[in-house]
């Protein structure tokens, strides 16, 4: 028995300390924002069309909406996090490696724990994830109105493609030589990429350097493990209220189908929230003994921090990717459908009385 239980053990040392693995994990530690993205990009594009596809008696038509709506809100959530998010990551990692020339004193001293230098201080590391994982909850308005307005587009996109015609307009930029001339200052070397990520970096070094940002950072340091899951329950809601403001007052979605969009986004919020935290709240628990022989495998590796940061990205962005565009759409989309025609059947029996 003591044999199979070390056989057992160097199994699964052997999954623990396996390159991917590890690359995978450090990957998502140094670019957050960037791995939730991607994560929501394939889930939304991919995952969920399929899942509100496969749902039996529904309306073909809302069914189109929120096949379109997913489409959407994925591709904006992923182009504008990206747009905003990279530059940040890279600033921070930039940062890392001369935090003399970026930091003040003051922000050092703040950030460092006793006994530790700054690298290792689970303050900095704190302060790190929340300046990553910011880009995501400042975005999430300008992503849902601007998703919520192309979803007419989406919906109205293989038409178009059909009816396509291939032009020279549509060739001018493709030849081996050539470029569009928004990009010819980048490949004239007129603007410095060095340059930029400097001043990126001179920036966000201000919120690192700012006292307020540093005496939060202090006070909610204890709840590093928590960060991720709470940013993503607080841009879930500003996402899914912004959505639904922008649904009603939308002119191109069509007035009969608003409501079931509106509906479809609520539930969804609502459960993949509830459930959503009480199953992260459960995998906690039960990930803390994969955890400590995670630690223990690699106690040796230089980037082992970095892993467990990696760990606290990875762990509720594929809960609640699984449950948000995996499991829920089916229900949601079913419910949303059920209260429509009731509502709908309400409405047409309520003016009939009055009539």
């Amino acid at each position: 028995m003591k044999v199979n239980s070390e056989i057992s053990f160097k199994s699964a040392g052997t999954i623990l300390t396996n390159k991917l693995l590890l690359k995978g994990l450090e990957t998502a530690g140094n670019h957050p924002a960037s791995f939730i993205a991607g994560t929501t990009l394939i889930m939304s594009t991919i995952i969920r069309p399929i899942a509100i596809a496969s749902t039996p008696k529904i309306d073909k038509e809302n069914k189109k909406y929120a096949i379109a709506d997913s489409i959407s809100s994925g591709l904006i959530k992923f182009g504008i996090n990206e747009i905003i998010a990279l530059p940040i990551e890279n600033a921070i990692n930039r940062i890392n490696k001369a935090p003399q020339k970026y930091l003040n004193s003051q922000a050092v001293k703040s950030f460092t724990q006793s006994g530790k230098i700054l690298a290792e201080s689970k303050n900095y590391k704190f302060a790190q994830q929340l300046i990553k994982n910011t880009p995501n909850l400042i975005t999430a308005i300008p992503k849902s109105m601007i998703a919520v307005a192309l979803i007419p587009y989406i919906i109205n996109f293989p038409k178009k493609f059909r009816n396509k015609k291939h032009s020279p307009e549509n060739t001018k930029y493709t030849q081996p030589n050539s470029y569009s001339p928004i990009f010819a200052p980048f490949y004239n070397n007129q603007i410095s990429f060095k340059g930029l990520q400097d001043i990126t970096a001179k920036g966000v070094s201000k919120i690192f350097n700012a006292k307020i940002f540093q005496n939060f950072v202090t006070k909610h340091s204890f709840n590093d493990t928590n960060i991720a899951r709470n940013m993503t329950i607080a841009t879930d809601i500003l996402l899914a209220g912004s959505s639904v403001i922008r649904t009603k007052k939308s002119k191109s979605i069509k007035e009969t189908k608003k409501k079931p969009l509106i509906y479809n986004k609520l539930i969804t919020t609502a459960v993949s929230i509830l459930g959503g935290y009480k199953i992260d709240k459960m995998i906690q628990k039960g990930t803390k003994s994969f955890i400590e022989k995670f630690k223990q495998a690699n106690i040796n590796d230089p980037k082992l921090d970095k892993y467990l940061q990696g760990i606290n990205v990875v762990r509720p962005t594929l809960v609640f990717a699984l449950l948000y565009y995996g499991i829920l759409p089916i229900i949601s989309i079913f419910t949303a459908d059920k209260i429509d025609k009731f509502t709908n059947k309400s409405e047409i029996s309520g003016k009939s009385k009055q009539d």
